[in-house]
């Protein structure tokens, strides 16, 4: 009986060692932050999917409210 124990406790320490195999995730891919995600609550006129009216809304956004030094002026 204590046989058996060991061999089932030993069973299970070598089991916890074990390493699964880690995949990605295949289902979702990577695109551009201009693209958009296709929600309701983005800036007004903004156009999911033009990079340019991107690049202009996040040029001011920087230079109107993330800009510490025109802010103190």
């Amino acid at each position: 009986m204590k046989h058996i124990m060991l061999i089932v406790a030993a069973a299970a320490m070598l089991a916890a060692c074990g390493e699964r195999v880690q995949t990605g995730a295949a289902g979702k891919q990577d695109s551009a932050a201009y693209n958009g995600t296709n929600k309701a609550f983005a800036e007004k006129g903004w156009k999911q999917g033009d990079k340019t009216s991107w690049e202009s809304h996040l040029k001011a956004r920087g230079q109107n409210s993330q800009n510490e030094y025109s802010r103190t002026n």
